[in-house]
């Protein structure tokens, strides 16, 4: 039963100037590789603050919506502007620096053990997977599924169990860090040099340059524009 006196809560004014260019790119036709108007231009359109829009863009930029170049406007990535409740935005903010701080502790383990205990298969698997990555990216794709063979391929390698089950109770979440990171801007191809400096590396054995070259990547991963939004800010 819910309490029908209990506290009220209002959107927040920049999400309201969200629905306004979600409609604006609607009305105009625009799409992938258009400029919206300028912060200005909006602020002044919609009567609200700079504040309130440029809020409203780096929620469209934190989910690869829009590419935000500055001192050069705001891009459409799509035509579409079907972006994802503010809410469920929120939400993966909050818990995705816990998943990073797990993934930089196990994948670097995992990779340190690949290098001491992978076979001749393993590495055919970890080979495949970065063939699959680079096609992926000659498509113009982000290369999510070869990413995830790929990590997938060296967890197997280092022949842990309890390891291996500690990332499947994370997979979800691990899915949610790996697409964050690959839809920013020039990540894909950066993703999958060091995927394969990984791999060299445990194709040497070298145990201490995969576990190094591993936490680099995922330290990697982390840097996402997500992380630059403050939802917590009242702009209204």
């Amino acid at each position: 039963m819910t309490d029908a006196l209990g506290r009220m809560t209002r959107s927040k004014l920049y999400e309201q100037v969200l629905e306004r260019i979600r409609a604006h790119v609607a009305e105009q036709g625009l799409g992938a590789g258009d400029r919206l108007p300028s912060e200005r231009d909006l602020a002044e359109r919609l009567g609200v603050s700079r504040a309130s829009v440029k809020q409203a863009l780096v929620v469209l930029e934190a989910q690869g919506l829009l590419d935000i170049r500055h001192g050069g406007g705001a891009y459409l990535t799509s035509g579409k502007l079907e972006a994802e409740p503010v809410e469920e935005l929120v939400e993966r903010r909050r818990r995705l620096p816990e998943v990073l701080e797990a993934r930089e502790a196990l994948e670097t383990k995992l990779a340190e053990l690949a290098a001491q205990r992978r076979t001749k298969a393993d590495l055919d698997a970890i080979d495949d997977a970065l063939a699959y990555m680079s096609a992926e990216i000659k498509r113009g794709e982000d290369g999510v599924e070869g990413d995830r063979r790929f990590h997938e391929a060296v967890t197997a390698a280092a022949r842990s169990g309890l390891l291996a089950e500690f990332m499947r109770s994370i997979a979800t979440q691990i899915a949610e860090s790996r697409v964050e990171s690959l839809r920013q801007p020039g990540r894909p191809p950066r993703s999958l040099t060091q995927h394969h400096k990984i791999a060299e590396a445990i194709r040497q054995s070298d145990q201490k340059a995969a576990a190094a070259a591993m936490r680099r990547h995922v330290q990697t991963v982390s840097k996402v524009r997500l992380l630059n939004w403050n939802p917590s800010e009242d702009d209204a």
